[in-house]
């Protein structure tokens, strides 16, 4: 029967002693675990060895799945656990829910060494060996891409993050299993996601990021030369750390630049106290579903507005129309209602698997008004010639939306 079965063995873990050693301890985390990632939980059964030569005695233990199972064994005069997580994949699709298990358990027991193993189940994969990354695009679709190393996991005090190296994007970050950025494809999304709006703008001086704390939005907004300040205001101090130590490629630096201020901390709350005045916001934030959800919304919105200078404009990714059209459909509606102007765009996101959503929303300033040959003299009047992506042709085109999108957004 077609599954897939996940073992790895953990060696050095710097997780609390008792998660070794107490049976009730681990049974509560693996069933968190489980139930959180959407396996079905059926049985359970525990066992904690007697103690030997004066030391606690290890767990093993296992839960039956409707899926199939989980296993556990921990060692503790070795500081090492086992793990097998195995799903039958025969009337769905469970990969993505079991990589995910095994990537929260290895954050939780934090090892210093790990060794993974991956079998297919009732097909032959020529490259078990190495590890296939799945993220969900809905309810009835999953994509894809293997990995050869994983670099770095941990969980930190919001979501789980995870850096891996990829023989198709190199380093590649991702953050509660869903794919942010790499290091060979982030020009499709930080290149689209700051420059429609900032080549609109006349002369921006001030802009501020919320989330983007790989810093590729930076990165791009900073070319501008007239840009004097860019306040980067990141929930997660984890993402900073992990970006500046594995993704130079993606920041190149920006962190060093005297024109950026970083503040770790709450951007919602952040634009509600704030008396400083922007002429460009960048909504560069994980999906709603994640803890950036309550910036997706008319609240969000109108502080969005509020520290926004007259002729400024917010940029934002608002989701796929092929896969969340009722996403995409909401969040255009919500901009409506707080912009006189909203303009859509999209283009095709390697990293994303999909077609993808953005737009740019104002209530004076509008990227579509602005002609090629406008477009092509700013990038040559404010030397920006390093793109890989977006140029005066694409300007246009990134707007000239297909006639399903067009209905999606008219409904």
């Amino acid at each position: 029967m077609e599954g897939l079965h996940l073992t790895a063995d953990l060696y050095q873990c710097n997780c609390s002693r008792e998660l070794l050693i107490d049976a009730d301890r681990l049974a509560e985390l693996c069933r968190r675990l489980t139930l959180g990632v959407g396996l079905t939980l059926v049985d359970e059964k525990w066992y904690t060895f007697p103690d030997h030569e004066g030391q606690p005695g290890g767990v093993t233990g296992m839960l039956l799945l409707a899926e199939s199972h989980l296993a556990v064994h921990t060692w503790p005069e070795r500081a090492g656990v086992t793990l097998d997580v195995y799903v039958c994949n025969y009337s769905a699709d469970n990969s993505d829910k079991a990589e995910r298990l095994m990537a929260e358990l290895l954050a939780a027991f934090r090892p210093g060494n790990t060794l993974n193993h991956r079998l297919q189940r009732g097909r032959v994969d020529p490259e078990a060996a190495s590890e296939l990354l799945l993220e969900a695009l809905n309810e009835h679709s999953v994509y894809g891409y293997r990995a050869s190393r994983r670099l770095q996991i941990r969980r930190t005090a919001h979501q789980l993050l995870e850096v891996h190296d990829t023989p198709q994007f190199g380093r590649l970050l991702r953050l509660d299993g869903h794919f942010m950025t790499s290091e060979r494809e982030e020009f499709f999304y930080h290149e689209c996601l700051v420059h429609p709006a900032a080549i609109a703008h006349p002369e921006p001086r001030r802009a501020l990021i919320v989330g983007g704390g790989d810093g590729g939005a930076a990165e791009e907004l900073l070319k501008h030369p007239s840009m004097q300040r860019v306040v980067l205001v990141e929930l997660d101090a984890g993402v900073v750390e992990v970006s500046r130590q594995y993704l130079d490629a993606v920041h190149r630096g920006v962190f060093d630049d005297p024109r950026l201020e970083l503040r770790i901390g709450d951007g919602f709350e952040y634009m509600r106290q704030t008396d400083e005045r922007f002429d460009l916001v960048l909504l560069d934030l994980t999906d709603p579903e994640t803890p950036a959800g309550r910036l997706y919304t008319l609240d969000a919105f109108a502080a969005v507005k509020r520290v926004l200078n007259p002729g400024g404009a917010v940029a934002l990714h608002i989701g796929t129309p092929v896969f969340e059209p009722q996403q995409v459909r909401r969040i255009t509606a919500d901009l409506r209602a707080c912009f006189a102007r909203v303009n859509c765009y999209g283009l095709y996101i390697p990293l994303y698997g999909a077609y993808w959503g953005l737009a740019v929303a104002s209530d004076g300033l509008d990227p579509t008004a602005v002609s090629r040959p406008v477009v092509a003299d700013r990038l040559s009047e404010r030397g920006i010639a390093d793109l890989r992506y977006y140029n005066p042709d694409v300007h246009g085109a990134l707007f000239a939306l297909p006639n399903f999108y067009r209905a999606l957004l008219r409904d």
